[in-house]
């Protein structure tokens, strides 16, 4: 078996999920949120993002990260914080030891439900079906989802950050 970090991350609320994947089948393994406080500042904030990760790469001793491709918000303040929350968890895995391997949203989406403008009910559902676990929240729904896309093309394509 083979294990795999999906990380949805946000400045407010980073998702997270863990499979197992032995090339042709999924496993669920957990999934969770870590939440930060605005009021914590930005420095603060991405320390607990860093931490929370680094104790879950710890916990489940991941062989590799998938993450979704960045994207652009109209709110340009909105994309800068984004882009610190991916950074500090790129940083995170590449710190200790593990690649991260990006994915567009639209791909992730095609991969679990079978179409690339899926909303998000329709990713939760599918993941939970692909992993029969049960009732998920958005934020691990998606993580959980860019490690199944990962999965799925690891062995076709995947670029690492």
């Amino acid at each position: 078996m083979h294990r795999i970090l999906g990380i949805d991350p946000g400045l407010h609320i980073t998702g997270w999920g863990v499979i197992d994947y032995d090339g042709f089948h999924l496993k669920y393994v957990s999934h969770g949120t870590i939440v930060s406080q605005p009021s914590d500042g930005i420095s603060l904030r991405l320390g607990n993002i860093f931490k929370g990760l680094s104790d879950i790469i710890e916990e489940y001793s991941p062989k590799e990260v998938g993450m979704e491709e960045v994207f652009v918000n109209k709110n340009p303040i909105s994309s800068l914080k984004l882009g610190m929350a991916r950074g500090t968890a790129i940083c995170c895995a590449g710190v200790l030891g593990l690649k991260v391997f990006e994915y567009g949203a639209n791909k992730v989406k095609k991969s679990v439900v079978g179409v690339g403008h899926a909303s998000k009910d329709q990713v939760s559902i599918m993941v939970q079906k692909l992993l029969n676990c049960g009732n998920i929240k958005a934020d691990a729904a998606d993580a959980l989802a860019v490690a199944i896309c990962h999965a799925h093309h690891k062995r076709f394509y995947a670029v690492a950050v």
